[in-house]
Parts: C-alpha cells; sequence; structure tokens
C-alpha cells in the first residue's frame, strides 16, 4: 500500500490532496487502487462508466474494432492522465470503445460521491480536472478525424507528414513495428504492407525495415 500511496502523492491531478486526506480516503473506500495486467480488459464497450479514473502507473488504449474484426487503435493514455472523466456526468455514461492495458497498469478509483466533495472543497482539483477533459476531449476528436473516412494511402501519408515535420526529415524513422501501425490505422498488418509497396512503385517512397525516405 506505501508504494500506491507514493504513486498517488506523484500524480499531478491529485498533487492538491494532502497525505491525510488521500490515507483517510482509501481507508473508506472512496479511493480504491485497482492493477492490471498487460492485455487485461479495463472497460469493455458499453460497459458504465461510474467511477472517475487516474492513470499511476502503465499505459492503457482505447480501441475499436470494426465491422471486417481489424483492431483501430484511437488513443493512447499515460501516467497523470484520467479515464471517464468526459463521461460520469454524462446521460449516457457507456464507454463507447473497449479500454485494455498495454502493460501491467495501476489505476486509481475515485467514486462520484467523493468526486462531488473534491470538486466543491478543492478548487485547484477542480481546474485540473477540467482542464484535462477540455484538452482530450478535442485530441480525441482529431484523432478520430484523422483515421475515418480516409484511404489507407492517405492515411499513411498523414502519417508520414506528421513524423516528417516532427523529425525534421524526408528520411522517417519508424519507431513502431508494422503491427502497431496497422491497428492504429485499423487495416490488415498484411494491407498496410501491401500498399506502401504500391506506393514504392509508384515513386512516392522507398523503405527498408526502419525507415521510410518520402519521394
Amino acid at each position: 500500500m506505501s508504494k500506491h500511496i507514493a504513486l498517488i502523492r506523484k500524480s499531478v491531478p491529485l498533487s492538491s490532496i494532502s497525505d491525510k486526506e488521500i490515507n483517510s480516503y482509501l481507508r473508506d473506500r472512496s479511493f480504491k487502487i485497482s492493477t492490471y495486467e498487460r492485455n487485461n480488459i479495463v472497460h469493455f464497450s458499453g460497459e458504465v462508466c461510474l467511477k472517475l479514473e487516474i492513470i499511476l502507473s502503465g499505459k492503457v488504449a482505447v480501441e475499436r474494432i470494426d465491422e471486417s474484426g481489424n483492431l483501430m487503435n484511437i488513443a493512447e493514455f499515460y501516467s497523470n492522465e484520467i479515464l471517464g472523466g468526459n463521461l460520469l456526468f454524462s446521460k449516457n455514461p457507456h464507454y463507447p470503445m473497449t479500454i485494455t492495458a498495454k502493460q501491467p497498469t495501476i489505476i486509481l478509483e475515485i467514486n462520484k460521491e467523493r468526486l462531488f466533495a473534491l470538486f466543491s472543497n478543492n478548487h485547484d482539483f477542480l481546474r485540473s480536472y477540467l482542464e484535462f477533459v477540455s484538452d482530450h476531449a478535442v485530441i480525441l476528436g482529431d484523432r478520430i478525424k484523422h483515421y475515418v473516412n480516409k484511404t489507407i494511402r492517405e492515411c499513411i501519408m498523414n502519417y508520414l507528414e506528421y513524423e516528417r515535420q516532427k523529425q525534421n526529415s524526408d528520411k522517417v524513422q519508424l519507431n513502431i513495428t508494422k503491427k502497431a501501425w496497422a491497428e492504429k490505422m485499423g487495416v490488415q498488418r498484411t494491407s498496410l504492407s501491401r500498399e506502401l509497396a504500391k506506393m514504392r512503385k509508384d515513386g512516392l517512397i522507398r523503405y527498408d525495415a526502419k525507415s521510410i525516405e518520402i519521394l
């Protein structure tokens, strides 16, 4: 438990809460620690959101499976980030997509009654919560628009253009596997490889196992 308390103390959204309060909330179970192994499901699509969750360590992914069975990685969340912040007070508080732990993950759960009390009595916490919810609503919206109704080639070029600007080079170093890249686009790995081969034949790119050069 002492390890978990240390993680809570390091969490940015919880930095305005005193050690005494943290211990009290853990004792009365309004704060609860949950742990997940790699590939454990944190929430199923359609599950009701009943609490706010703050990731203390690890990584989770929001995923969608389309009608063809392709897995699309919509977004990833890391330490200090919040789950359920945009759902908890909704009239339809159901998780629209599956949330999966991508590595061993520790999450702090805050029940709704305690959350209301923190909003009322701790304005710094309320400010952090509102900033996070607002910022991530924009990020998720942009991420979904980035992939929906685009061809595989368009998705590839969008990713390469983003990485070209980020790396400041026409030769983009691939920091993820082709399998992970395909999941982000919601396509099969073979479909991604096939389209890359077509783009090379069309003279758009040149690539090897670790990099892609935009021609």
